[in-house]
């Protein structure tokens, strides 16, 4: 492929291409394709207001409907260890247009801009070697979805996941799950249809604890900073198609990721208020990592090696249980990782 002047010129082609040839040389360079990667693999990083600008938001009104959604860039407050960041904000409304073609409303969105190309086509993000989507994000408790596109046979297929936050988990039921929980009956017919084969644990309106990692493990959110860093394994997103769950699932095509970003679909009127200060692939929270998980998270930062608990070298399981010990196990997560490296 020949870069065309109008493709040099589209967001630098080049500056994109030179970014790539250095990502991939370190790669080799480390021989990071022979194991598990334990650096994080950041793509969406909002400390820069390029990121931001780089993105497109999207809401009901391109069908008539009155949702509002915006995406700004927020600059750093050093004095409360408030990173710059992305500000996810706007208004839900149900109001029905005078359409009579649209008969629901009522949602909002953001995801990057198409990544251009570069010397070899079209630029994808390959998070292959990593089992974890990380967020660092500040949530109002709103029931936020994580979608990821991929460069799928079917272009419109989205893979999505719930973003549970602290207010998921810590305080029960918020006034939003409360909202939820008393849906109309009408409403809850067509949820069924969204979801025949029954709600997926990973869009489920709580989450489950097999398929989540996430910062909150204590039983307050006082002395917090607000901010904290969720962890979604790749493997537990759920196909979907204009909102339909399909039938058969497939994996994340995870080598050709073309776009991620966030959405609110709770139809719950009322404004929303989303802090997105990072978005990332890793392998679990290494000690390269924990400096500015700490400063910014504070007390509800996730301790390093938090990836122990996909058990990714729990061989010894089952012979723990018996209560069998033995002089070769190895420790799991990172930690595991690296010493079986050095073996």
């Amino acid at each position: 492929m020949i870069p065309t002047r109008r493709l040099a010129a589209q967001g630098g082609f080049f500056k994109r291409s030179a970014e790539e040839f250095s990502r991939l040389s370190k790669i080799a360079w480390n021989t990071e394709a022979l194991h598990t990667p334990t650096k994080p693999y950041v793509l969406l990083d909002f400390e820069d207001a390029s990121s931001v600008e780089g993105c497109k938001t999207m809401a009901d009104r391109a069908v008539g409907g009155f949702s509002t959604a915006s995406l700004d860039f927020e600059p750093a407050e050093p004095a409360s260890n408030t990173p710059a960041h992305a500000r996810f904000h706007g208004s839900i409304s149900t109001k029905l247009p005078t359409n009579w073609r649209v008969e629901r409303t009522g949602y909002a969105a953001f995801r990057n801009r198409d990544r251009g190309f570069w010397l070899f086509g079209r630029l994808f993000w390959d998070v292959d070697p990593y089992a974890y989507l990380a967020l660092r994000i500040k949530s109002d408790g709103r029931r936020y979805t994580v979608n990821i596109q991929t460069d799928s046979i079917v272009e419109t297929d989205i893979h999505q996941h719930r973003l549970y936050t602290r207010h998921h988990r810590v305080h029960g039921q918020t006034p939003m799950q409360e909202a939820l929980r008393s849906r109309s009956a009408e409403e809850s017919g067509a949820e069924g249809e969204l979801y025949p084969q029954g709600i997926p644990d990973a869009l489920s309106d709580f989450p489950p604890e097999s398929t989540i990692i996430s910062s909150s493990s204590s039983a307050t959110t006082s002395g917090t900073t607000g901010w904290e860093t969720v962890l979604l394994p790749f493997n537990s997103f759920v196909r979907t198609n204009h909102g339909y769950v399909m039938e058969p699932q497939t994996c994340l095509l995870r080598s050709r990721v073309k776009s991620i970003g966030i959405g609110l679909t709770d139809r719950i009127e009322g404004p929303f208020d989303l802090r997105i200060h990072k978005i990332w692939a890793t392998n679990g929270m290494g000690e390269a990592d924990i400096e500015e998980e700490r400063r910014i998270c504070g007390a509800d930062a996730l301790p390093i090696d938090e990836g122990v608990r996909t058990a990714w070298t729990n061989k010894q399981a089952s012979k723990e249980e018996d209560g069998q010990k033995s002089s070769t196990t190895k420790e799991k997560g990172l930690k595991g990782l690296k010493s079986e490296w050095d073996e």
